[in-house]
């Protein structure tokens, strides 16, 4: 049985098949506009209503399933090239017009948060079909990327007794009774009757652990779930989101950010190939909401031109206090407009200063590098102090517009003095991470290795605004529904 998006593509055949998919609409008892989810556009399934039983047309309503035969002839209207000449129809399963108009199957339009209430249905309308095409395309592109290059996928644990971000806003996992958890003698949880006799969380990251293969296969990719416990209600923020980290033994922080470049480049490249139909229409769609926002909050490019300009332009390499000295002769810090003013070097950039230097100053994507180090993890690499004293560490974030940070990552600190020193100082306990350490014992090389988000991937490569409509469930403070 071939899909829709095949089908659009053939040329007229006499031969007779069977296409199933759900009715998007049903006109003078005549025109089915039949999708199956494969791609945008319906196809036309023209039928003679006087070779059909009432009972039967009765039932092609929206939404319902149903399976069509007949033959690809030459579209007579406009719109397509082929539509399916009818002989046969079978309903599959039956939708009721009355339940349809109280959904988001209906054919009215729905603005995005009673999508997201609906969020088991939301895929079968044309925004959301669109952007998880687009998704899948973006995750098999990550695979292909990394695989081509010769890198080995490692599946790091998702329960972890470790925090690699040492931020501890993370999930806690437990089989302990909360109505009677067991007790020490000093009033503390009793972890050593848990599941796995210590305190367990869920992974914020796979970095550590993928570190320890990149020293021994070379260089090795993960891409899988990530949790934060962070209590951020924000259109850029989600509690459980698919995260792309890739290590790689012997690079250096210049390595590091050209591969990242080269990554983000490729994937997009790839969607803008593979989805071209998909990021049409949700660049359309884009510009209709914009419409009814002010000049200033509206996108500077159409989505395709922004992808476009990602695709031809080098990122800008900007060293962080190069970044604090734009930041603070702008106008915005001057004039006291920015919500967080930067007064000093060693202030930790938030989102509106991000996307000042990428959408307002420099105006491309922007890679910034050797940040301040009491501001970073404990696991990047210590620069030597500059001519101020100041110490930095090889880390480097690159900041997409209307995104902000899209990624973050560094160079390792493969010195093991240097590093169980950075852990003593930041309160990280050794006995916890014993093993991320001892690995500097035994031939430790530089390497280096990058975090991207891939739900904030796919906000860019789709333009749409807010995080939640780019993941099929999202998890958010307060909000585990479906």
């Amino acid at each position: 049985m071939k899909r829709i998006d095949a089908l659009l593509k053939s040329d007229p055949s006499l031969h007779e098949i069977t296409v199933k998919g759900w009715v998007r609409s049903f006109r003078n008892d005549r025109f089915i506009a039949l999708n199956d989810g494969s791609c945008l556009a319906n196809l036309q399934c023209v039928i003679e209503p006087d070779d059909f039983d009432r009972e039967l047309l009765d039932q092609i309503n929206i939404a319902a399933a149903v399976a069509v035969t007949g033959t690809l002839v030459e579209s007579a209207g406009s719109g397509q090239k082929v539509e399916l000449q009818t002989t046969a129809v079978k309903i599959l399963a039956p939708a009721d017009p009355e339940d349809v108009k109280k959904t988001v199957l209906s054919p009215k339009r729905h603005n995005l948060e009673t999508l997201r209430e609906q969020a088991h249905l939301r895929v079968r309308t044309n925004t959301f079909g669109a952007v998880m095409r687009v998704r899948a395309a973006l995750s098999f592109a990550v695979h292909r990327y990394f695989q081509e290059k010769g890198f080995y996928q490692a599946h790091t644990p998702i329960l972890t007794g470790s925090d690699a971000e040492g931020a501890g806003e993370m999930f806690r996992v437990t089989t302990l009774d909360p109505k009677n958890t067991p007790l020490t003698e000093d009033g503390k949880v009793d972890y050593k009757q848990d599941f796995f006799g210590k305190e367990s969380n869920l992974t914020v990251s796979g970095q550590l652990e993928a570190e320890t293969y990149a020293i021994g296969l070379g260089q090795v990719y993960t891409f899988g779930p990530t949790f934060r416990a962070e209590n951020s209600n924000t259109s850029r923020h989600l509690a459980e989101f698919w995260m792309i980290e890739p290590e790689v033994a012997f690079n250096d922080l210049q390595d590091n950010m050209d591969l990242a470049e080269d990554f983000i480049k490729d994937v997009i490249e790839y969607a803008m190939k593979n989805c071209a139909e998909d990021i049409e229409f949700l660049e359309n769609r884009l510009s209709q909401e914009e419409k009814s926002k002010p000049e200033a909050d509206r996108s500077p490019m159409p989505l395709r031109e922004k992808l476009e300009f990602v695709l031809k332009n080098n990122f800008k390499r900007v060293s962080y206090t190069e970044a604090i000295e734009i930041l603070k002769s702008s106008k915005p810090n001057k004039k006291k407009k920015f919500q967080y003013l930067i007064e000093e070097w060693g202030a930790d950039l938030q989102s509106e200063h991000e996307r000042f230097l990428v959408e307002k100053h420099f105006k491309c994507p922007v890679i910034l590098f050797d940040y301040p180090a009491k501001i970073k993890a404990f696991y990047m690499r210590l620069n030597e102090k500059d001519k101020d004293g100041r110490e930095t560490v090889r880390a480097m974030d690159i900041l997409f517009p209307g995104i902000g940070e899209i990624v973050g990552g560094s160079q390792r600190e493969e010195r093991y003095d240097v590093l169980k020193k950075k852990m003593e100082t930041m309160g990280i306990p050794e006995e916890e991470l014993w093993w991320y350490l001892e690995m500097r014992k035994f031939g430790s090389v530089t390497h280096s290795g990058f975090g991207l988000g891939f739900e904030r991937l796919v906000l860019f490569v789709t333009g749409m605004t807010n995080i939640r409509d780019v993941i099929p469930y999202p998890r958010t403070p307060g909000n585990a529904a479906f």
